[in-house]
């Protein structure tokens, strides 16, 4: 079978006549450019050059197939420059804002894929405590959860409903007799408190809600504190179904609270929806976040 990246090295003997010129030109051995035309002549059935005492030789045949080997070489060439525009195009920084239990525990490896597949986006995630305004060109993309209609200029894609309930670690149900499942069972027990910010605003309500406030032993000053302390058996938490539902150490204490309104957008402005990384990057955790809701099976 003929291998096309042979074509390199018939050209650049063609060009200088000899496998040692050839190979200077292609940063190779004379013996690696002479073992790759004869596998080019047993691809092609014929004798590409004559062997002379002075060089290579294109025979006839040689001759007649040398501008289809430069047409080849050209189209090549423009593809390769056409993959290189198309990479400068979608290139560039993107700027991502939301949670930082959102930003490790669920964009972290979608981030990997995404810079596998395109590696000329760079990723600048923003995992801070404060609200970035999108409007004001803080952010170019957020990741968040919000029971608020949308500042005028902004539109996102709906991701799923974001539930929230309490878990508990295997860990900490094995040594405590079993996962409590009502708010009764729920007062025997310590809770793992925190998150920052609005996060432990909205958490603290839950917990007025359920009369549990006075339950919280622990405080944790981040959110992913918040799930490492709950994974490691410090108590029981609430935290995000779209999070927690994935972590195999985990489980739920009670089915979360229906009708709370509050919903998972990917978020942007419509000054750069259009910005072609911009859009590659939404389209590409897009795709991937509900893939995680019907994995999960959660309200979309």
């Amino acid at each position: 079978m003929l291998d096309w990246n042979d074509l390199r090295y018939f050209l650049a003997v063609a060009d200088h006549g000899s496998t040692l010129r050839a190979g200077r030109e292609l940063r190779t051995s004379q013996t690696t450019v002479a073992r790759r035309i004869a596998a080019l002549e047993a691809a092609t059935g014929f004798p590409l050059f004559d062997r002379r005492q002075a060089g290579y030789a294109l025979t006839p045949v040689g001759e007649s197939l040398l501008e289809r080997a430069r047409a080849v070489a050209g189209a090549a060439a423009r593809f390769e420059e056409a993959a290189a525009a198309s990479a400068r195009e979608t290139g560039g920084i993107v700027r991502l804002t939301t949670e930082d239990i959102f930003a490790d525990a669920l964009l972290s490896p979608m981030l990997v894929d995404l810079y596998e597949r395109h590696p000329e986006i760079r990723i600048e995630l923003d995992s801070s405590r404060s609200l970035r305004d999108l409007g004001a060109g803080e952010a170019d993309i957020a990741l968040r959860s919000t029971s608020k209609s949308a500042p005028a200029g902004i539109v996102g894609r709906r991701i799923c409903d974001d539930d929230w309930t309490f878990y508990c670690s295997r860990d900490y149900a094995q040594r405590h007799g079993g996962v409590p499942h009502s708010k009764a069972e729920l007062r025997q027990h310590s809770l793992v408190g925190g998150g920052g910010g609005n996060l432990w605003r909205a958490y603290e309500a839950i917990l007025e809600e359920f009369g549990l406030r006075e339950q919280v032993t622990i405080q944790q000053g981040t959110s992913t504190g918040l799930l490492t302390g709950i994974r490691a058996g410090m108590g029981i938490g609430v935290l995000p179904c779209v999070i927690a539902d994935g972590e195999s150490d985990l489980v739920r204490c009670m089915p979360p609270k229906t009708g709370h309104g509050r919903v998972m957008w990917l978020l942007t402005h419509e000054r750069v929806r259009h910005t072609p990384a911009v859009r590659l990057v939404i389209d590409f955790l897009y795709e991937r976040l509900k893939k995680r809701v019907g994995e999960l099976n959660l309200a979309a």
